[in-house]
């Protein structure tokens, strides 16, 4: 599913923000990436979903060599990856429904099939109440639901998230782990999470990566 070797990654040349990292995660699991501020969590992520180039090594996604880079291999990689933001990145002037159907619409699929599945998402976070409500009018945790709802819309093999209950309350931040558990056990998504504190008595199994003065290891 995704095997890294040797890779360094970092925004110029003359800081190394990771190097020589190595790690294997198969399909289906579920993993926490950890590590203090600044050590490079999010840098990583960036590198999965190809916005940042690695600078050596070999990263491979789905049989995909992200090393090769190509304008080709990141579309293609992409079709198979829902992506999700602390900050929700959500199209202030779309409705929530628009929202959840643009990587419908960007990987073909036709209107009908697109609508059924945003119902039936929307039911799934529980915000069918909401239709052609726009994000403003949401709170946190609900846009957050639209942007997990919007990450499982096309069916990807992988889930990346980006410290996806940062900014939420305690209950907020139970339905999205909620939501993420169920697309791992029940969809088989590969869900990938950066996190600062990983949610006490979790329910499934996962594994873990920290991230500590530029190396990448396993935690117990």
């Amino acid at each position: 599913m995704i095997l890294a070797t040797n890779i360094t990654l970092s925004y110029d040349k003359k800081k190394k923000i990771i190097e020589n990292g190595n790690f294997h995660i198969k399909q289906q699991e579920f993993i926490f990436v950890s590590g203090s501020s600044g050590s490079g969590k999010s840098t990583l992520l960036k590198s999965l979903y190809g916005k940042l180039k690695i600078m050596s090594g070999q990263l491979f996604i789905n049989k995909i060599n992200l090393s090769k880079g190509g304008q080709s291999n990141l579309l293609e990689l992409r079709k198979n990856l829902g992506i999700i933001f602390q900050d929700y990145k959500l199209i202030q002037e779309y409705t929530i429904e628009e929202n959840i159907i643009l990587p419908l619409k960007i990987k073909g699929y036709d209107d009908i099939v697109s609508q059924k599945q945003v119902e039936k998402l929307l039911k799934h976070i529980k915000l069918s109440h909401r239709i052609g409500s726009y994000p403003a009018e949401l709170s946190g945790g609900e846009q957050q639901r639209v942007a997990v709802a919007r990450a499982l819309a096309h069916n990807p093999k992988i889930i990346l998230a980006d410290e996806p209950t940062g900014n939420l309350d305690e209950y907020s931040a139970g339905v999205i782990w909620d939501l993420l558990k169920s697309a791992n056990e029940l969809l088989g998504i590969t869900v990938i999470v950066v996190t600062h504190q990983i949610p006490v008595n979790f329910g499934i199994r996962y594994r873990r990566f920290n991230i500590d003065d530029g190396v990448i290891y396993e935690a117990s």
